[in-house]
């Protein structure tokens, strides 16, 4: 099967594929009509939704930055057409869009919106629109932020399960969905402080493209009655259009010879086309690894999603490779991930060091949230990019363990424990932890405290503005806020930090280079399985992957047709935290923040 392509403007903006010979001298329209989620790995294993035979390659950050990047120093486009209702874009993702928007502006190009539903998503990239068009009975929900937490304590007493938990850093708020009704007042104070900062970039984003003051675009936020004429009426968009309307008026503007192009610079969005058995072979017998760089190159490998012993396995398989590479002249580690296992956070910040020792660049690119193991494998790069929205920090460490006893005499289960080792019981699940294996246990948790705190020392050095116990602790940053204490150098995106680091590697005009390379379903159904180092005597291990399991389970049921894109989301987190709770006891996790 092919990715299906948000009909938003593909029903009537029909793109005609052309040679370059056979498009020069014709104005070119750029449209990126995004749907479902831009990933930041390309990987298809990122999410347990995706349909396994889909034979095309999943659309990553990476291959949007670079074709808006091009769209702007292209003389032949002369305006880009974006609609984002459909897509699954984080914070970070919007307002680097938005930002290069901004930059095609600059270059003397035109940029329209069209719209079906205002939101602070649309919003946003809509304000660096000089056309932003909305349906004129658009759905208006441009109401501000709100930030939901749920806490399931009173729930799991209801099944008989207790968690326990122990922080190190009286900010370090994860768990605190586990085994409290509402969050500390230390959680309240900084979720408050985060959601400030990110509301007020909001407003600040939106009134500058829209030359609107910052009050006037408070006060249309707080106004939920308003509706697209009104809207339009008071600076935030420009025009009321159906898609028909709109399509002419593109067509009206740039001429009949115009060439509206829906893969502008970017893999096309169909996939190899499958017509019988034959189609299928090519893809079986296609080797992977046979494309070797011919040039000097950018490499940007993504750690997205939670961290465990499972997911870093690949990531640092990459790295290490790369660090043989010769052509690979710097590395932009991307970044996507809110932490998870203490161990395997440092596993992956070693395979990071390694790749420091060639005396090569170092550059991580921070997605929407890059927060106390995803911030552990960021410290010790040569510069840190985030954007405004970025939510990182988190530096600190939660230990915990769920108590299931009370749910086992609920059963009618009873239990014989015979232990050798007064510490052997410490994570048994059939008890709570005592006074002596509290104490043990927080010891251990202050040793990688301790470790936590040391690789960001040296990894941020004289960065850092001021000791780093005050700013650690658990406590949570906007990317915005992040910058003013040190934790990042830069902000900006995925484009911004590529450019710094083919600049510190001395490369001009390089090859970019996404790897592993993203595949299709298909193809990584029929893909080899990568090839262990001769370097690596032994091999890091992990368990089956129980979000591959609720997937299969879910295409089963065909339950994935009918969950809400926001329920998808929250149950591949949960997923994943599955797997992440198997692997280890000591947790860099920060808080879950679902901002809408």
């Amino acid at each position: 099967m092919k990715r299906l392509v948000c009909p938003l403007l593909v029903s009537v903006l029909v793109s005609i594929d052309m040679s370059a010979a056979e498009k020069a001298g014709k104005p070119v329209v750029a449209i990126y009509d995004l749907d479902g989620v831009v990933t930041e790995s390309g990987q298809r294993g990122a999410s347990m939704f995706d349909n396994p035979l889909d034979a095309a390659p999943p659309l990553t950050m990476l291959d949007v930055s670079r074709s808006m990047e091009k769209a702007a120093a292209d003389p032949a486009v002369k305006a880009v057409v974006m609609a984002t209702d459909e897509a699954e874009l984080d914070l970070s993702q919007t307002q680097e869009i938005r930002n290069q928007l901004m930059a095609i502006r600059a270059a003397g190009k035109d940029v329209w919106m069209y719209s079906e539903h205002l939101n602070n998503r649309t919003a946003l990239i809509g304000s660096a629109a000089n056309h932003f068009a909305l349906m004129p009975e658009a759905d208006c929900e441009f109401h501000g932020i709100q930030s939901e937490s749920m806490y399931f304590k009173n729930l799991l007493e209801k099944i008989g399960v207790r968690a326990e938990v122990i922080h190190i850093g009286d900010f370090k708020s994860f768990g605190e969905t586990f085994n409290r009704t509402g969050p500390s007042d230390e959680a309240k104070r900084q979720q408050d402080q985060l959601i400030d900062s990110v509301f007020d970039q909001l407003v600040a984003q939106v009134g500058e493209g829209r030359k609107l003051a910052p009050e006037k675009v408070r006060s249309l936020i707080d106004d939920g009655t308003l509706n697209a004429k009104q809207m339009v009426e008071a600076g935030i968009a420009d025009h009321l259009l159906y898609r028909t309307g709109f399509v002419k008026k593109l067509r009206e503007t740039y001429g009949k010879d115009a060439v509206f192009d829906r893969s502008y610079e970017l893999p096309d969005p169909d996939g190899p086309e499958i017509k019988g058995i034959f189609d299928l072979f090519k893809l079986m017998f296609k080797d992977g690894n046979a494309a070797h760089a011919r040039k000097d190159f950018v490499a940007v490998v993504a750690m997205d999603g939670d961290i465990s012993d499972k997911s870093v396995e690949p990531v640092r398989a990459q790295i290490l490779k790369l660090a043989k590479e010769e052509k690979a002249k710097a590395l932009v580690l991307r970044v996507n991930s809110p932490g998870g296992s203490a161990l395997a956070s440092e596993v992956l910040w070693e395979a990071t060091n390694e790749w420091k020792s060639t005396g090569r660049p170092l550059v991580v690119s921070m997605g929407g949230v890059a927060a106390s193991g995803g911030y552990y494998i960021s410290s010790s790069a040569n510069r840190i990019f985030a954007e405004a929205g970025t939510i990182t920090g988190s530096i600190g460490v939660v230990g915990m363990k769920f108590v299931v006893s009370d749910a086992m005499d609920k059963l009618g289960i009873t239990t014989h424990i015979t232990q050798r080792g007064k510490s052997a019981g410490t994570m048994s699940m059939l008890h709570g932890f005592t006074d002596q294996e509290a104490k043990d246990v927080r010891k251990s948790m202050l040793d990688v405290y301790d470790t936590f705190k040391k690789r960001v020392t040296e990894g941020r050095g004289k960065a850092l503005k001021g000791d780093l116990e005050p700013l650690a602790g658990g406590r949570v940053y906007s990317g915005k806020q992040a910058l003013d204490i040190g934790l990042v150098d830069e902000i900006g995106g995925l484009h911004e930090a590529v450019a710094y680091a083919a600049s510190a590697a001395k490369l001009s005009n390089p090859e970019v280079r996404l790897l592993p390379e993203p595949k299709s379903g298909l193809e990584g159904l029929f893909s080899k399985p990568e090839k262990k180092s001769d370097d690596d005597i032994i091999h890091g291990s992990a368990a089956p992957n129980v979000a591959a399991k609720l997937r299969a389970a879910m295409i089963r049921t065909g339950i994935t047709e009918v969950v809400p894109a926001a329920a998808r989301s929250a149950i591949s987190r949960l997923a994943a935290r599955v797997e992440t709770f198997r692997d280890t006891r000591v947790f860099l996790l920060g808080p879950d923040f679902d901002l809408r």
